[in-house]
């Protein structure tokens, strides 16, 4: 081992997109970022958390030809570290009858050090707890005489992972993740690297994965900090990048600068859509589906969903149906088809009045004497819902379903119809939002967008009322409050958990406020039945919020009452004895 002390050190950033459980996959993409790295002079590559595996691995890490397979790989990997640069790779790590999140240094045809992850995240996305055993308190490793600190993700998002780092002589901290994506994230996480710098006073480097997996999103926008805070290097948001970043040591300590101009990073709305667009294509690519089929309405949710899968897959990839029934309107029909044209995806018209006639025949004799109702509106759905189906089924590719959060988070939307579906770009995004984005896309396209320029969405879509056409001059304001106003109450309902009594507080109408959280609870059932979707708010259906299905509890929109403390007996709740009341 070399521990001559270096005053310089080339340290390349693999910001790269892993796939969960294709560890011969991952271990080409090391193999191939360590070659361009080592062309470009670097003497260490580090690639982000649990990148051999791929993150989050769920259940999958706890299966023991899973875990072995990652230590073949890396083991494959070290004897390779004889010529060429050193790796920091992430992988799960069996020591002691435990296993850890672990983040190996591979040099001179040996692992030379292993670092483990210690503060396991358990909350919103997070479940580490349930498949690792947290590491005890790091100290650097070194490499050419320089001692790297290595807090994996999490471990920085408190002080005393790194404040242990900086105690036992830490230079560097070089911070491995798997961070995943929802808005705001880019300065809530330089926030935190900003404390951990000021507090260690040690640059540190923030290395993320990109990519989607299931719900999550994984945006990059890795950076370096200085210890004076100044931004060393800032790799792009969203797509794979190799950063070359070099090193000197002076009488103040390490200082970086990296060989690219800093990249622009995506966000707000335009955030959002890439997210959507990537989490989209990764699905579809990282599943093995030839491309995708959707139902195209002529309103505003099916519309946005055909533009971010040209985007993601290419026009070619994307086959767009419309289904008309007698109550579809001339508008629609005419503005699916120019959205169509508009997005230069293969289009066809099947009308389902057939296999509607047919179902309701069926039905007859077992609906003798019934009025008709919702029933019979929801067949239309299913009817299309089974033909999209069928071609999925027949052609090999995926069925992308269109609902948005408002109408998750409220059950307006069929099961076994409109839901159908294998993935929903939209998921997370209010009615608003789509909105908002429609515009939004009409004038601006993400970079490597495999989409068309322009207006890709017809005006007349975005500025029309938003209706599900099941019936005679159906608008969805008939059972829903406007959008607007809905989504405002349902923010503060899912993300923000807000009592009834506040909601009313700030403004809102009360028996409004009251069915629609009636409404909220009562869909759950619904919801865990849905097609997975991309994840872009701080809460949403799935991995974030979890609430069960069969659930009594209804919020009596009074103002909370104040705990009666007399009740307790003292001490009581420290020590965990039981109340005596």
């Amino acid at each position: 081992m070399n521990t001559r002390p270096a005053d310089s050190l080339i340290i390349a950033l693999a910001q790269l997109n892993p796939t969960v459980g294709d560890v011969a996959g991952n271990l080409a993409k090391v193999r191939r970022a360590r070659d361009q790295a080592a062309s470009a002079g670097a003497e260490l590559v580090a690639f982000p958390e649990l990148f051999l595996a791929g993150y989050p691995p769920e259940d999958l890490v706890l299966k023991p030809a899973f875990q072995a397979a990652c230590r073949t790989a890396i083991e494959e990997l070290a004897r390779e570290s004889k010529s060429g640069p050193a790796l920091l790779v992430g992988t799960p790590w069996v020591e002691g009858g435990k296993l850890y999140n672990a983040y190996v240094l591979l040099n001179g045809g040996m692992i030379e050090a292993v670092r483990f992850k210690v503060d396991l995240p358990n909350y919103g996305v997070f479940d580490e707890k349930r498949v690792f055993a947290p590491g005890p308190m790091p100290g650097p490793i070194l490499f050419k005489g320089v001692r790297i600190g290595i807090p994996i993700c999490e471990d920085i998002w408190g002080p005393e992972v790194v404040e242990c780092l900086s105690e036992t002589g830490g230079e560097i901290l070089l911070v491995p993740n798997g961070s995943p994506y929802w808005r705001g994230k880019t300065e809530h996480r330089l926030n935190i690297a900003v404390a951990r710098v000021v507090d260690s006073r040690l640059p540190l480097v923030y290395l993320n994965m990109v990519g989607g997996q299931d719900e999550l999103v994984f945006d990059g926008a890795s950076f370096v900090l200085n210890a004076d805070r100044t931004v060393g290097a800032q790799l792009p948001a969203f797509r794979e990048e190799i950063a070359i970043t070099k090193w000197r040591r002076d009488a103040g300590g390490w200082h970086c600068s990296g060989e690219q101009v800093p990249a622009h990073v995506e966000e707000g709305d335009k955030a959002d859509y890439t997210a959507c667009v990537l989490g989209l294509r990764d699905y579809v690519e990282k599943n093995g589906f030839k491309g995708v089929v959707l139902g195209l309405s002529g309103g505003i949710d099916s519309a946005l969903c055909a533009a971010m899968a040209a985007d993601a897959l290419g026009p070619q990839r994307v086959r767009c149906i419309m289904l008309p029934y007698r109550f579809t309107s001339q508008d629609s029909l005419d503005d699916a088809a120019r959205c169509a044209k508009a997005l230069g995806v293969p289009y066809d018209i099947l009308p389902i009045e057939q296999a509607v006639l047919g179902l309701e025949s069926v039905l007859k004799p077992a609906f003798e004497g019934q009025k008709r109702d919702v029933t019979e509106e929801n067949l239309q759905a299913r009817a299309r819902g089974t033909i999209l189906m069928a071609i999925s089924n027949k052609f090999g590719v995926m069925v992308v379903t269109t609902g948005n959060k408002s109408e998750m988070s409220v059950g307006y939307a069929t099961l076994y119809g409109d839901m159908n579906g294998g993935f929903n770009p939209i998921k997370d995004l209010y009615k608003t939002e789509v909105y908002r984005l429609s515009q939004l896309r009409n004038v601006w396209k993400p970079d490597g967008a495999l989409g068309p320029g322009g207006e890709v969405i017809p005006a007349n879509i975005v500025t029309k009322a938003p209706t599900a056409e099941l019936r005679e001059n159906q608008k969805d304001q008939d059972t829903l409050p406007p959008y607007d106003a809905l989504d405002a109450m349902l923010e503060r309902l899912v993300e923000h958990e807000e009592p009834i009594a506040s909601i009313v507080a700030a403004g809102f109408d009360r028996d409004t406020v009251m069915r629609v959280e009636r409404m909220l609870n009562l869909a759950e059932y619904k919801r865990r039945q849905a097609a997975p979707g991309v994840k872009v708010t701080l809460k949403n259906f799935g991995r974030d919020r979890r609430y069960p299905i069969v659930n009594r509890f209804r919020d009596p929109g009074r103002p909370l009452p104040e705990p009666d403390t007399s009740l307790v007996k003292s001490g009581g709740s420290a020590k965990g004895d039981a109340f005596d009341v």
